[in-house]
């Protein structure tokens, strides 16, 4: 799938996903441990928002969702309507140089060709201020598809696996990584990682 069949696929799905995705669990409680980990008032940039349920609503008012899919952005309006809210791809952030503190990157990156993905952390690196921090997940398996019947729709996966993924990282700049496993919205296992300049 291409960028503009990726973001059709994800116009189509998102109010299934919305629907369908728990908005508490112990992959959102993750983030209060890293907030408290980021300075005072933090700007954070969640990248991936979608409808803004999981993850955006958990950040401090005025964070930065970014989607590439403008339904998805709309339903984040209703969901976290004090949110400030980008259509954008991960690859050129529409975001200025060290501009955040923080990004929350839940099951997002693994929607990006894996060629480009350690451009993404490139990205991230860029936009975050000099010792900040991203918080992602962290896909376990090595796969490039596109699974169809996904939320009724159809949608492209990609990942390098774990260790490639953390040596993209370490390659874009940061240098302090730590993982844990959560549960994910839709019910399974996860593991995360904390990565910071």
């Amino acid at each position: 799938m291409d960028r503009n069949d990726i973001r059709a696929a994800w116009d189509e799905v998102a109010e299934t996903y919305a629907r369908q995705r728990d908005p508490g669990g112990s992959d959102a409680a993750l983030i209060g441990d890293f907030l408290d980990e980021l300075p005072p008032e933090p700007l954070v940039l969640d990248a991936g928002c979608g409808d803004g349920a999981r993850t955006l609503a958990n950040l401090p008012a005025g964070s930065l969702g970014l989607d590439f899919s403008g339904r998805g952005l709309e339903l984040a309006a209703q969901t976290v309507p004090e949110a400030r809210l980008l259509q954008g791809d991960m690859t050129a952030l529409p975001v200025a140089d060290d501009a955040v503190d923080g990004i929350t990157a839940y099951h997002a990156v693994f929607h990006v060709p894996r060629d480009e993905q350690p451009t993404v952390y490139r990205e991230f690196a860029r936009v975050l201020e000099p010792g900040g921090s991203v918080l992602m997940t962290l896909p376990g398996g090595r796969f490039e598809t596109v699974r169809r019947g996904w939320m009724g729709g159809e949608m492209f996966f990609a990942a390098p696996g774990r260790e490639q993924t953390l040596t993209q990282l370490r390659d874009a700049g940061f240098d302090d990584l730590r993982t844990t496993s959560a549960d994910d919205p839709l019910g399974s296992s996860t593991e995360f990682v904390v990565a910071s300049l």
